[in-house]
């Protein structure tokens, strides 16, 4: 008989970011996306600068990092963060869910309480960005209701086209 190693979904908890997480996330994206869908050695790079932005002007009334666990073991990790230029739009940032922790429903779950805290905060609207290729998050942002604003194509990432999406709160 097959043991199943996913975490149970019950036994997930939520808590907002504590010192290390935003390095170990950083990390965790990095290795991830790398053996998922091989995407280029900047991919960090750009990850820890979202993380390291988020860190600089943190506000705690408009913004949070959530980190699934179980057991304290890491299962995933979403940020909702302002949006650098228009004031009444938040943005998704940092969406990631291990692979023992997928079909389990958290990523509904992180991006459904990034939804709940954007309304409470006020925010009219919430954008974000994803590649084409990322099709599991892509289901996962029509599902939650967002809709595609614009697609562009992206020479630095092989031509994988960026896609901006928003959900009108």
């Amino acid at each position: 008989m097959e043991s199943n190693n996913k975490p149970n979904s019950t036994a997930l908890k939520f808590r907002t970011h504590r010192p290390g997480d935003m390095g170990y996330i950083t990390y965790r994206h990095a290795v991830i996306y790398d053996q998922d869908h091989a995407l280029p050695a900047f991919f960090e790079r750009d990850v820890s600068r979202i993380a390291a932005d988020f860190l600089d002007t943190y506000d705690a009334t408009l913004e949070r990092c959530w980190v699934a666990e179980k057991d304290e073991k890491f299962l995933g990790s979403v940020a909702l963060v302002k949006h650098k230029e228009l004031r009444d739009t938040a943005m998704i940032r940092l969406l990631l869910v291990e692979r023992e922790a997928r079909g389990l429903g958290l990523g509904t779950q992180m991006v459904q309480k990034s939804i709940d805290f954007a309304r409470e905060a006020g925010y009219k609207r919430i954008r974000l960005w994803t590649l084409t290729q990322l099709t599991s998050a892509r289901r996962l942002y029509t599902n939650a209701g967002f809709e595609i604003l614009r697609t562009e194509p992206q020479d630095a990432w092989g031509g994988m086209p960026k896609e901006e999406w928003e959900l009108t709160l």
